[in-house]
């Protein structure tokens, strides 16, 4: 208790105000929603259904709910970033209450406010082109609320996908020149960190709405989804590697010692999302050893029954806990500002080759365990289990090999 009274209290660190913290929180929600929604429907949902993996019904079952969800996700997104632009506007503003920001002619005094000295555009300027492209992916995604627009999901989604990942980037691009090669890698590792987050969580999202359906599903819907579970535990890998790379970069460049996450504010922040996010790997690795080698073994023994407990039942359950620890990351991002070297009066974080080697080794080891940790799923898939046998008598049981 002492530490989180000394981190609250540390100079330099202000808690946020509530409306900052909504802002930001919803913001990044919108973001998973588009980002996450899209990027998985197109690596995940929609390979699995042209796969021809379960009944036609069922494909037109997790198509009509996968746009309905889509569509939702484009409401939040511009709801979300018409408020994340308010909250621009109001720290803009010195002084400003965040209900004067809100207003259409401030915000759009802002977007059209002149660039500063030393700027090559105005800062308003990539805003109102990070809107407009906002505006034009909530469009396309909404439109799937049409009947008619749903015919043409596919490529509604495959457009905004792109849209959505620009609505982050363009963010990003910065109005001065970056004083160092350190400020572009922020800057890139930043996005890699953002991108990658929204793939990761959205797409949990998705999985888990699309799960809903199952009552509306077949018998036979266990197979097309072991394959969507499989295909998503391949992306969620990879989002897996590119957050723990990027948030080792902006966690080096932000804490200067290991005591200063428990006694500066960023760090107390930082370290509450690093459990978090070890909670979400944590689940992700029962997926990936114990719940897809059984998802596989019931697959081969044809085994229906226990192939739709696994993929509609079982397996959502845990990914639902890792949609809530995902909202409590997102809910923990807007009390991440300032640095906690900054808050210690620590040296700024400067690179150079051993860092940049550091850094290599342990992207290498991060490949290796996540390789390790995909060959350990395949060879726990190939052991033979005891899974009930379709025709073999009430409550009957087989070894399988």
């Amino acid at each position: 208790m002492n530490s989180v009274q000394l981190a609250a209290n540390t100079a330099g660190y202000t808690t946020p105000q509530l409306w900052r913290i909504l802002t930001k929180s919803g913001y990044f929600i919108g973001l998973s929603g588009a980002i996450g929604a899209t990027a998985t429907y197109a690596t995940t949902a929609r390979p699995a259904l042209r796969t021809g993996a379960g009944e036609a019904e069922d494909g037109a079952v997790l198509r009509h709910r996968s746009a309905l969800h889509l569509a939702w996700a484009g409401v939040v997104l511009l709801v979300a970033g018409y408020f994340q632009l308010a909250a621009r506007v109001a720290r803009a503003g010195k002084g400003m209450p965040f209900a004067d920001a809100l207003a259409p002619g401030r915000i759009w005094h802002f977007l059209r406010a002149p660039a500063g000295k030393g700027a090559w555009i105005a800062q308003g300027t990539v805003y109102l082109v990070q809107s407009v492209v906002l505006v034009l992916t909530a469009a396309l995604l909404i439109a799937l609320f049409a009947p008619a627009a749903r015919r043409r999901l596919d490529a509604l989604a495959l457009t905004a996908l792109p849209l959505s990942l620009a609505t982050t980037l363009i963010s990003a691009v910065p109005v001065t020149t970056p004083k160092n090669g350190d400020s572009v890698l922020d800057l890139v590792f930043d996005q890699v960190h953002i991108i990658s987050g929204t793939v990761w969580l959205g797409g949990l999202a998705l999985l888990v709405v699309l799960a809903t359906a199952r009552g509306r599903l077949g018998d036979g819907a266990g197979p097309l989804w072991a394959d969507i579970w499989r295909r998503f535990s391949l992306v969620a890998m990879v989002c897996v590697a590119a957050v723990v790379i990027s948030g080792l970069w902006m966690g080096w460049r932000h804490v200067g010692a290991i005591d200063q996450l428990w006694t500066t504010g960023y760090g107390l922040a930082l370290l509450v999302k690093i459990l978090l996010v070890l909670g979400l790997v944590t689940a992700g690795a029962v997926n990936q050893l114990w719940l897809m080698p059984r998802i596989v073994r019931a697959r081969r023994a044809d085994d229906t029954a226990s192939l739709r407990h696994l993929t509609l039942r079982h397996f959502p359950k845990v990914v639902w806990g890792e949609v809530v620890l995902g909202v409590g990351v997102l809910a923990v991002m807007p009390f991440l500002s300032g640095s906690a070297r900054g808050e210690a009066g620590s040296a700024q974080a400067v690179s150079s080759g051993s860092i940049f080697a550091a850094g290599a080794a342990l992207a290498l080891a991060l490949g290796v365990s996540l390789w390790a940790t995909a060959k350990a799923s395949e060879a726990l898939a190939r052991r033979p289990d005891t899974v009930a046998v379709p025709g073999a008598g009430h409550g009957s049981v087989a070894r399988v090999p």
